[in-house]
């Protein structure tokens, strides 16, 4: 197989996998909770009250997606949504207490399984690793903008 496609099809295994591995790990520890919904959680944690574009935008998901994921996470009693004050359009974020007490222990599970997942690998490829991946959105976010 050409490097090139070794690369988009190993990007897309490596995610697909890690999606699914974290998914079964977080349910094994009794938490009902994707990968991807967790991103979103961990944003809200990190940033505060936010829009769902805001969420999009920095998770790269589409509106969309995030509005399905706000959906879910409402569901479950994780989050709410709050008019906004200067545009009642404009629904704000905003963490529910108990996903405020879930926060330590899931992150501490997400961060367990991800030190499983890059076991053995040494610190500097992993460093040069993430500069590679970075270096690949540098180029597709610059060919987009040809578009």
């Amino acid at each position: 197989m050409i490097i090139n496609k070794q690369v988009g099809v190993f990007l897309n295994l490596v995610h697909c996998k890690f999606k699914q591995y974290v998914n079964a790990i977080f349910n094994s520890h009794g938490f009902n909770l994707t990968a991807e919904q967790f991103l979103v959680m961990d944003t809200l944690w990190d940033e505060g009250v936010m829009s769902q574009q805001q969420i999009a935008d920095t998770i790269l998901k589409d509106k969309n997606s995030v509005t399905k994921l706000i959906d879910a996470l409402e569901k479950k009693g994780l989050v709410e949504r709050v008019a906004g004050q200067s545009d009642k359009r404009q629904n704000l974020i905003h963490l529910t207490a108990r996903a405020v007490e879930i926060k330590e222990a899931i992150t501490q599970v997400a961060i367990d399984t991800t030190d499983q997942i890059i076991k053995d690998i040494p610190k500097e490829d992993l460093v040069n690793f993430v500069k590679v991946l970075n270096k690949m959105a540098e180029n597709i976010d610059s060919l987009e903008k040809k578009l």
